[in-house]
């Protein structure tokens, strides 16, 4: 909502405060949908250059997420590290036999249906089942260091595509302002090669070629680079899930007491978004 109000006044200030300033959108107006065209057409052509179908696929979704928001909400965070911390209790309490069904088949699993939203989410369901798969196979008998490592890896592929869109839309910020000057040079041939026209006509195709430049940079700094900012901010709350998620495991495995295993999950929250410890405390005991 707020990306959607932002927009709004950007428009609504620009070109108020342009026409105030006494300029006539006329002129603007004009060449703007040739001057988007051609910006436009060669940003969607550059994407689609440097980026396979499922980055271009991951740069849409990351679009809508600018817009959605965070996909994860504060309930998603507590109920990770609530299912993760029973899926460990119950790892420690009746053996990797007892794991097996849960973590194999999560789908199946009565500990996962408990927390419908996070069983339909593949990341997170991975996460999760991946390395306590490992701890199954191997009969519990890892080291609690190399799980550790193959957690961080994990999470730093995940990490990784989910901020590609990301780095694709700042790539689109900074290419802008040069698609801009493409659009305005091309506009100066036109006009050059009319350079016969009266004044009148020339300061109208001079105007027309400016706007190129100034869309240019617009949609750079008014746009693209806001929006790769946002969904930085979006990713950067979303990824705490994993972290949650992996302090859980890891803490668990060393023979943590269970205050101490919620209170290193929950103190990986950002402040805004962290429950407090009492709370994580009587969800595990069930009140």
């Amino acid at each position: 909502m707020l990306a959607i109000i932002g927009i709004v006044v950007l428009i609504v200030l620009v070109f108020g405060g342009f026409m105030l300033a006494g300029g006539a959108m006329g002129p603007i107006l004009a060449a703007l949908p040739l001057e988007f065209m051609i910006i436009g057409g060669a940003a969607v052509g550059a994407t689609l250059i440097g980026n396979s179908m499922h980055e271009i696929k991951l740069l849409g979704a990351g679009v809508v997420k600018v817009f959605k928001g965070a996909k994860y909400t504060d309930e998603d965070h507590i109920d990770a590290i609530a299912l993760t911390s029973k899926l460990m209790k119950l790892l420690r309490a009746d053996g990797a036999v007892a794991l097996e069904a849960h973590v194999t088949e999560p789908e199946n699993s009565s500990i996962f249906s408990e927390y419908p939203r996070l069983q339909q989410d593949p990341a997170v369901v991975d996460m999760i089942c991946d390395p306590l798969t490992l701890m199954v196979v191997s009969s519990g008998s890892l080291d609690t260091h190399a799980v550790e490592d193959v957690i961080d890896n994990a999470i730093k592929t995940q990490l990784h595509e989910m901020d590609e869109p990301a780095h694709a839309i700042q790539s689109l910020a900074d290419a802008f302002p040069a698609l801009g000057i493409v659009a305005a040079v091309l506009g100066v041939i036109k006009t050059m090669g009319s350079i016969n026209e009266p004044p009148e006509i020339l300061g109208k195709m001079i105007g027309g070629a400016l706007v190129g430049t100034f869309l240019g940079v617009l949609l750079a700094y008014g746009f693209a680079a806001p929006m790769a900012s946002r969904l930085k901010q979006v990713n950067a709350h979303d990824q705490q899930i994993f972290y949650s998620i992996k302090q859980v495991i890891v803490a668990s495995l060393h023979g943590y007491p269970q205050p101490l295993v919620l209170e290193a999950a929950r103190s990986g929250l950002a402040p805004a978004h962290r429950p407090k410890l009492t709370e994580l405390l009587d969800l595990m005991r069930g009140r």
